[in-house]
């Protein structure tokens, strides 16, 4: 089979580009929550070798949350985790997802609500790469922190390029929005 399934193809042809587009873009999101379905078991990314965010935070914004990041490091590469978490980290396959994005529940459980991938900048221009990563039509977000304000822009990160996806739960921002504003961490 090419690189489209046939039906793909049938019906971007009848609808035209654009239409195409945007076919692919949902079955690529399809693809990625088929493939990471059994984490919504955090028992299973547990066992998979996802550990939870070391710092322990539910990250959240006016914005929206992102929920507590569970990381799979070898993944990732990570090197160091002092003063910032640094690695060697390519990894874009969002069928195998770097990082798992959990909901704290009332019950004291965790929902799966996305997943996300990041490389590191570094690493990523070290690899031959002039532009950004990209996934679900646009570039993945570039973030490193800004020394001159408060928060912590790129969350204990050197820079990197990060890209959320909200596979588990709908995002009014949009699928690939950084924050969603359906995402709690009231009960963390």
């Amino acid at each position: 089979m090419g690189l489209f399934p046939k039906t793909i193809v049938v019906a971007c042809t009848a609808l035209g580009l654009a239409s195409c587009s945007q076919m692919q873009t949902d079955d690529t999101f399809a693809s990625a929550k088929a493939a990471s379905e059994k984490y919504r078991d955090v028992d299973v990314a547990l066992a998979a070798g996802y550990i939870p965010d070391p710092s322990g935070e539910c990250v959240e914004s006016p914005a929206g949350g992102m929920g507590i990041h569970y990381l799979n490091m070898a993944l990732l590469e990570v090197t160091r985790a002092d003063p910032r978490v640094d690695g060697t980290g390519t990894h874009t396959d969002f069928l195998n997802p770097a990082i798992l994005l959990y909901e704290p529940q009332e019950d004291g459980s965790l929902e799966l609500v996305g997943i996300e991938n990041l490389v590191f900048q570094a690493s990523w221009a070290a690899a031959g790469y002039a532009y950004p990563p990209s996934y679900g039509g646009s570039e993945w977000d570039a973030m490193a922190d800004n020394p001159d304000t408060d928060m912590d822009e790129a969350h204990g990160f050197t820079p990197h390029y990060d890209r959320h996806v909200w596979v588990f739960r709908d995002n009014p921002a949009g699928m690939i929005a950084p924050f969603n504003s359906n995402v709690s961490c009231e009960f963390h």
